[in-house]
């Protein structure tokens, strides 16, 4: 895949997409019809999720050493700014869903063969990197109040956090500091995976058509990111296994949201069909072997 298809997509001459003015009624529509999504197809939305809550176990697991102790929780809260590309194969259920077609769980993998594949890559990749942006922020903030050496205990490191003008500095600039970061991945993370897979618009389309989303409608969009991460919460709780139902009802969820941001597509794309395997006789070797002889 060309550079200049991630960039542009299928053309530089594509429709731009028309963002739509939205409120706060059109978000729990989204909320509710990504309930009907997760009921109708429940048993592989869990299976997509399950790996969500267990690598959250593992990466909190690997800092319970005291030297990485600090980084327990910006882990914890900064899986929220990968959520909208670990939720991509749910988009992709859901959009055929609504379509009528087969939503039977081999098709996620349809996203590998979308024609905005390198274009959700290189956004994937950007909010990989923000992500461990945060990470380095996070302990930066943490050095700056306490130093280098790591907390004696995990019960030390909770009474020096709660307990002490540092921590406090700790929780005030850290929490600021990781608003700051939901709010650039709600920016251009909202719409942006959704319409590649509807749309082969390109990677800076895509962002754009977020931003404008977000600028179209800042107060609800606002109180967007203040479901999800409330729902986040919520799913946190205990051990990230609400997550396996949080997140499928949130990725299909912002497919609808999606669906009422932004107008469709007047020329949709059709969709991925494998190819039919035909029977190979060995009075054919060795022409078989070359596709214009298929």
């Amino acid at each position: 895949m060309t550079y200049s298809h991630v960039l542009f997509g299928a053309g530089t001459t594509a429709a731009v997409p028309v963002v739509r003015r939205i409120a706060p009624g059109d978000l729990f529509r989204a909320l509710g019809r990504g309930v009907d999504d997760f009921v109708a197809m429940p048993s592989h939305a869990i299976f997509l999720c399950v790996i969500y809550p267990l690598l959250g176990i593992l990466l909190v697991s690997l800092t319970l050493g005291n030297s990485m102790l600090p980084l327990a929780f910006p882990i914890t809260a900064g899986f929220a700014l990968v959520g909208p590309l670990a939720a991509i194969g749910l988009y992709e259920l859901s959009r055929r869903r609504e379509a009528g077609l087969d939503t039977s769980p081999r098709h996620v993998f349809d996203v590998l063969h979308s024609p905005s594949l390198g274009a959700i890559v290189a956004l994937g990749l950007l909010l990989m990197a923000i992500f461990l942006i945060w990470l380095v922020v996070a302990e930066t903030i943490y050095i700056a109040n306490f130093g280098y050496k790591p907390p004696a205990s995990v019960r030390q490191f909770i009474s020096d956090v709660f307990n002490t003008r540092a921590g406090w500095n700790l929780i005030v600039f850290g929490t600021g500091i990781g608003f700051l970061f939901a709010v650039v991945v709600l920016t251009i993370g909202a719409v942006s995976f959704p319409l590649l897979l509807d749309r082969d618009v390109g990677a800076p389309t895509a962002l754009l058509t977020s931003i404008r989303v977000v600028a179209a409608n800042p107060g609800t969009m606002a109180l967007w990111g203040l479901i999800v991460a409330a729902l986040l919460v919520v799913g946190s709780i205990p051990f990230f296994l609400g997550l396996t139902v949080v997140m499928p009802v949130l990725g299909h969820a912002t497919w609808h949201l999606y669906r009422a941001a932004v107008e469709p597509d007047p020329s949709p794309r059709p969709d991925y069909r494998p190819r039919e395997k035909t029977p190979r006789y060995a009075a054919d070797f060795p022409a078989s072997l070359f596709p214009t002889r298929r």
